[in-house]
């Protein structure tokens, strides 16, 4: 018998580990992430997710310029990334 839970215990552990990561202090960043995470999050590729997993390195100042429209990220995965989020249904 081993000790690694099943594939579903660990998906959501590890989603419960990223909402902790996503809180920023910052509701409407927050909410975003939030949105993203119930909705995308399950069913994006591994690719994705460490894009994902790079925007959350990213400083908060530069994520609400990105998700307010202010300035767009140099890297074109991340922009990718942005856009998918604010266009995700509320």
């Amino acid at each position: 018998m081993s000790d690694t839970p099943p594939a579903d215990e660990r998906d959501e552990l590890e989603l419960r580990r990223l909402r902790w990561r996503c809180r920023r202090g910052m509701r409407e960043l927050d909410q975003l992430f939030g949105r993203y995470l119930d909705r995308a999050w399950r069913q994006s590729s591994d690719e994705e997710r460490g894009v994902f997993l790079r925007l959350l390195e990213t400083e908060d100042d530069k994520l609400w310029h990105w998700f307010m429209g202010h300035e767009a990220a140099q890297d074109a995965r991340l922009q990718e990334l942005v856009e998918k989020i604010r266009n995700l249904p509320v």
